[in-house]
Order: structure tokens, then sequence, then C-alpha cells
């Protein structure tokens, strides 16, 4: 606790760098990270921001990084300009950001559901990566208990906002298949497209990564199919006790116990066995480097807050025009719902963290890229469907876990191909290969899949 409270004193810059330097060393010595970057290397590099991916650096805390073992909170404050300035035009990705108001304009103006979909689609793209650039600055403020349920919050947030808005309209099926598809990206094209391109540029040699984290994640995706399983096999076999009511209730009662096991998986993480995340022969080749490159957040924690709370409303603005123009962009451009939700929309939040995963399998970095692809894979199936599902509980909705047969059984074959391809612990890029054409035959059987409770069946709106 003295150390702690010695490294946040503010009042002495001296003993507070010593101090961070020190937590610091003896952080990334447990979790055996890779060097850390300067937040303006990756400036140029790709559409990520400046920090979108710098502060992920530790294979371990890739996704629920924060506090003093990742970055120094000793960022002076900023003044309005050069807050936007860092947060709005720092990332080339931000040039997509004046979609948002031109597909408000068209929906007032013309009111072509196909424009208003595409639109809000391409303007919700930057507010995502910047939504997660924002999280992680806050989190250098906490500690890494606080940091990681931060980003187990945010880290999907673009993802649970549509989810909710869907929800006050009673869509479940589209809430349904568009975290489905969120985690069906990630694990098949986002980690293919890693391990393609990390093939290419390490053509002589096969890459390598930790198979413990690997393993872990595996094992949470497959109890997150039992978890999906057992209600559709309920429906499908019409054996419940109640008709219309067991399922329902089962599918309660296993979203509580998904949610406190994903909290149990947190605690783990961060503080119980952080030892058995550490890669091979990497904590001593770092323990002198990372002393000389200690991060500093570009913005002030209220700084962050308020950009958070920013970012949060217009991606909530935007969220609603999108759900309102679904069914009437499936019409317009002739494209089913079910491909719209499952492939489509889960294009909006991951494609910030896309460009990312490839930028650090090019590097040699794949704990970092398993970080990304499958720990986030693993904070959607076991945090976010049973979020929504305990929203809708709470709203009057009936969200439940029967994501029918034909979803279950993509998820689990997709599951079970992943922890094949994983259980080695290298990749080379056929494997890359062999993951993206998966992902394609996913996309061309929801292009031609009917499903029978789809939007235009006009599901029954939410109790108010």
């Amino acid at each position: 606790m003295d150390t702690d409270n010695h490294f946040y004193n503010n009042d002495n810059n001296n003993n507070h760098n010593n101090g961070a330097a020190t937590v610091k060393i003896d952080s990334h010595v447990e979790m055996g990270s890779v060097e850390p970057k300067p937040a303006f290397e990756y400036e140029d590099q790709s559409l990520v921001g400046p920090d979108k991916h710098s502060l992920d650096e530790a294979p371990l805390r890739s996704l629920y990084s924060g506090g003093p073992g990742d970055c120094s909170p000793q960022a002076m404050g900023n003044t309005v300009v050069d807050s936007i300035k860092i947060v709005v035009f720092s990332a080339k990705i931000n040039l997509l950001m004046p979609f948002g108001p031109l597909a408000i304009v068209v929906d007032k103006f013309s009111g072509h559901r196909g424009w208003v979909f595409l639109l809000s689609l391409l303007g919700i793209i930057p507010l995502a990566e910047r939504l997660g650039y924002v999280t992680e600055q806050l989190a250098c403020y906490t500690g890494p208990t606080v940091g990681g349920l931060l980003n187990a919050t945010f880290g999907n947030a673009t993802e649970l906002i549509i989810s909710i808005y869907a929800l006050r309209r009673g869509m479940i099926r589209v809430v349904q298949q568009s975290l489905l598809g969120s985690i069906l990206s990630n694990m098949l094209l986002v980690l293919g497209c890693a391990f393609f391109a990390g093939g290419l540029v390490f053509s002589k040699r096969e890459q390598v990564f930790n198979k413990a984290t690997a393993a872990v994640s595996s094992g949470l995706l497959l109890m997150a199919v039992m978890g999906l399983l057992f209600p559709a096999v309920l429906h499908s076999t019409r054996t419940e006790l109640h008709f219309g009511k067991s399922e329902l209730a089962l599918s309660r009662f296993t979203s509580c116990i998904m949610l406190v096991a994903y909290a149990s998986y947190l605690f783990f993480q961060l503080k119980s066995q952080q030892n058995l995340y550490v890669p091979v022969d990497q904590a001593e080749n770092h323990a002198e480097e990372i002393s000389d490159d200690e991060e500093e957040p570009e913005i002030s924690k209220w700084e962050s807050i308020i950009w958070l709370s920013i970012l949060t409303a217009w991606i909530s603005v935007l969220s609603e025009y999108l759900v309102n123009a679904i069914e009437g962009a499936s019409v317009a451009m002739n494209i089913p719902v079910a491909f719209i939700s499952v492939i489509l929309l889960p294009i909006v939040g991951n494609a910030a963290e896309h460009a990312g995963a490839v930028m650090f399998a090019m590097k040699d970095k794949l704990d970092i890229t398993l970080g990304v692809a499958i720990g986030s894979s693993t904070q959607i199936s076991m945090f976010g469907i049973p979020f929504c599902v305990v929203v809708g509980w709470v709203m009057g909705c009936p969200m439940d876990l029967d994501f029918q047969l034909f979803e279950t059984a993509t998820l689990f074959i997709t599951v079970l191909v992943v922890a094949f391809m994983l259980q080695e612990g290298t990749s080379n890029y056929f494997k890359g290969l062999m993951l993206i054409l998966c992902y394609i035959i996913v996309a061309a059987s929801f292009f031609v899949h009917r499903d029978p409770k789809a939007i235009r069946d006009k599901p029954q709106k939410p109790k108010q």
C-alpha cells in the first residue's frame, strides 16, 4: 500500500517516477510482456489510433489492461483544442466520422433505409475504436482490477449498445445473431487474417504463442456453447416441463452462472494464476527494457471520463438509426436479415480491433493477437450474451439463450475448429487461410439461411 500511495503521489515527481518504474518492472516480469512502444509509433502505421493497442503489450492483459503495470498516470490536463486533436484527429480511421451525421441527414430528408444503414454502419466504426482508446486511457489511472472491469464493460460496448436498442424494439433474433456474428468473425476472420498475414511475413518459420491462455479461452468458449446448446435442444425436443417458460427460466439461470464464471475468469487472470500466463523466455529478456519505455496516458482522467460519456452518447444515437434501418435495408438491398446481423453488424464494433490484431501478428506478437481475437470472443460469449439476457429480463423482454440449432451448431463447430488450430501453440499462413475459408463458408450459409423467427415476423415489443 505504501508503494501504491507513493506511486500516485503528485506532489513529489521524482519519487513518483521511481515508484512507477519499480511497479512497472515487477508487473511485467510477472506477466512476461513484450516491450511496450511509444504512443506515436503506431500512429501512421495502421488505421488504429496511436494508443489503441500500445497498452495491450502484456499477453495476459491484452484485453483487461489497466493500472500501474501498464502505464504511468502522470499526464497533465490538456486544453480543449489539444484534447480534441488527440482524440478526434490522431487516427486515420476517424475520416469515417462524418458518415454518422450524414446518416441522420439522409434519414430526415430521404428516408432511404439502405443508405441510412450503410452510413450509420460506417459512422460507428471510428467511434468504436475511439471508445476503446479512451477506455484504455482511463484504465491507466485505476488499479488492474478496476481496469479489467472497465475494459470488460466497454471493450465491446458498441455491440452491447446496439443490442440494447434492438431489445427495446423486440428484435431478439437481431441481438442473438449480431452477438453470435461477433464471436464468429473474431474467431475465424480476425484470427485467420492475422495468422495469414503473420505467416506471409515470417514464411521461413512457424510463429509461436502461449498455449496456456489459448487453452483457458477455448474452455470458456466451450462452456458458452454448452450454455447455448441446452436451451436450444430443450426447445427443439419439446421436453420442457412448462412449455414456453422452462426454456426462458433456464436461460436466465444459466446467464447468471456464466457471468459468475466470467468474473472468476477475470480474478484468475489478474490475481490468482498470473505466472501461468508468462510466455517462455520473455520475463528475463524484457525486465531491463521496460524501465526505459514507460507509458504515459495522453489525456487526463477527467478528460477520459468526459470523452467516454460523449462517445457513448453518440454511439447510442447512431445505434438507434442503425437498428431502425435494418428491416428496410434488408428489403432495399435484398439481403437476409440473418446475413446483416451475423456478417455485417459485427464489422461495426470489430473493424479497428481487426486491424490491430493483424498488425501485431505481422510484428510476431501473437500473444497479443490472440488476446484481441480469442479474448474478445470470450468477452462476448461469457459476458455480452448473458448480460443481454439479464437486461432483457429487467426490460420485460423474453431474451433467452435459444439461438436455434443452426446458429448453435455453427458456433460449436467453429469453437472446435479453432481449438484444434491452437492446440499446438504454433501458427502459419496455411492455418490462417483455412480459418478465412471457414468464415466464407459460414457467411455463405447465413446468406441462404431462412430464419423462421426473423424480424419480418414482427416480434412482440417488450413491455414498457
